[in-house]
């Protein structure tokens, strides 16, 4: 082989393929299930929206606006402003998969009203999550540039704010298929879903869960070359 793929080449990158394959075959699934499923409509025929709403004011939730977004499978509870924000391909559809995806935010609204705390963690964790994930290649790469002991300094830091994101990924998972597991519940209980749609609509939710999973593998991926490649430097110490 060029001797530049050589000089370029990392053998921690296969931890970084790995990541990004999982997140690739995650999104091909969920993208899959939900078109299989978006095309089946429910007997009650209620649309994205109407089930949210219904299940909004069974829960008691009654300052949770439902609206409309542009996009397709974007849909998001924001706590902020509790608002609860539902794509094209779910609002106005009348198919179980667009009635199991609005059930699932209507979980994470409800989980907001009954302070789930797995939910008010990750609230917390947004920004630094963020802030986190700005500095710390940066920080990495500055660190590369300066002598190893300031160097592997700044380099540790860096490292310490991408494992703010990945924790961020971790304390994901809990609220996400606790929101996903509401959903199935409610629809259930209040017959916006025979028991075939609920199997259906579980198909749904439990591939759209995987790409989080997927997501948080990527991440401790990423983090796990991180420490290698820094491991490595300071054994040159």
């Amino acid at each position: 082989m060029p001797y530049g793929f050589y000089t370029f080449w990392d053998p921690t990158y296969f931890l970084v393929i790995i990541g990004a394959v999982i997140c690739l075959l995650a999104s091909a699934r969920v993208r899959t299930t939900f078109n299989k499923y978006q095309r089946v409509r429910s007997m009650s025929g209620l649309t994205g929206a109407e089930a949210a709403e219904r299940i909004l004011r069974s829960a008691g939730i009654y300052d949770v606006v439902v609206r409309h977004i542009q996009g397709n499978l974007n849909d998001h509870y924001d706590p902020r402003n509790k608002t609860l924000s539902l794509s094209d391909s779910v609002y106005n559809s009348t198919s179980v998969a667009a009635i199991g995806v609005a059930a699932h935010e209507c979980g994470h609204a409800i989980q907001h009203q009954k302070a789930y705390a797995p939910l008010a963690i990750r609230s917390a964790l947004v920004p630094v999550a963020n802030f986190g994930s700005m500095l710390a290649w940066p920080l990495i790469l500055i660190g590369l540039l300066f002598s190893r002991g300031s160097g592997s300094l700044l380099i540790t830091i860096g490292i310490i704010c991408f494992s703010a994101a990945v924790l961020f990924q971790l304390v994901t998972l809990p609220v996400e298929f606790n929101a996903s597991g509401r959903a199935v519940r409610i629809l259930g209980s209040l017959g916006i879903l025979g028991d075939e749609e609920l199997r259906q609509t579980r198909k749904v939710l439990s591939a759209a869960a995987l790409t989080y999973v997927a997501s948080a593998a990527a991440a401790i991926l990423q983090l796990l070359r991180l420490v290698i490649l820094f491991g490595g430097r300071r054994s040159d110490d």
